[in-house]
């Protein structure tokens, strides 16, 4: 299988993680930030939650400012849209996405919500993600959830087992107003994982996976 890579540089990579809510981008791509941050290509990355309210407000900063501790950059952004409300919140959304492309220039890859994702909080980031960033690589992350929407990615980042079981560790550790969900256990983001590094044939077992509509060659 062809593997394509970014380029070394010592420029920065600058990375636009986009969330719906608190866990949303550590579920879908930390392997992949992991990752990339083992690179000696320097990250600059912002995160920005839209929906995050008190605790989980302080869920979302902590867990971004351990998981990119080792970033050349991080610059954590988030709103109090209501949880499960966004699309009736649409233009004010859409006026928090303007404000990130103005204040945060232009990202060279923007990780975000899909676009089939039956969640609407998630269906409306990804969206508004669509309309605002027109000239980057936009990377759609997959979440698992009860109504059984996993699709058929077509990009993959194999991960380090190191870095998959440090994933799952975050997750469980800085989320517990989660826990107590049947569905936010290990075994979910395990299999997950292990299912998307069968399809890749990932070295280790493990990978995450992604939707990508537009790639120039």
């Amino acid at each position: 299988m062809l593997k394509l890579d970014f380029p070394s540089s010592n420029q920065p990579l600058r990375v636009l993680c986009l969330g719906a809510h608190s866990d949303d981008i550590e579920i879908g791509c930390a392997g992949t930030l992991l990752t990339w941050l083992a690179r000696e290509q320097p990250l600059h990355v912002t995160w920005a939650v839209l929906s995050a309210h008190g605790e989980r407000a302080v869920e979302a900063r902590r867990s971004a400012r351990a998981l990119l501790r080792n970033a050349a950059a991080l610059n954590i952004v988030t709103g109090e849209f209501t949880d499960g409300h966004l699309p009736a919140e649409y233009a004010g959304a859409k006026r928090f996405f303007e404000q990130l492309r103005v204040e945060g220039g232009d990202p060279d890859i923007v990780l975000t919500h899909r676009l089939e994702d039956r969640h609407q909080d998630h269906r409306t980031i990804a969206e508004l993600t669509w309309q605002t960033f027109r000239n980057q690589l936009v990377l759609e992350y997959e979440i698992p959830k009860y109504e059984g929407d996993l699709g058929q990615p077509n990009t993959y980042v194999p991960l380090d087992a190191r870095i998959a079981r440090r994933k799952v560790t975050h997750l469980m550790k800085h989320f517990g107003t989660q826990r107590s969900r049947a569905w936010f256990t290990t075994q979910t983001f395990e299999s997950l994982m292990y299912i998307r590094g069968i399809e890749c044939r990932a070295p280790s077992g493990f990978a995450e996976a992604f939707h990508a509509r537009k790639l120039i060659l």
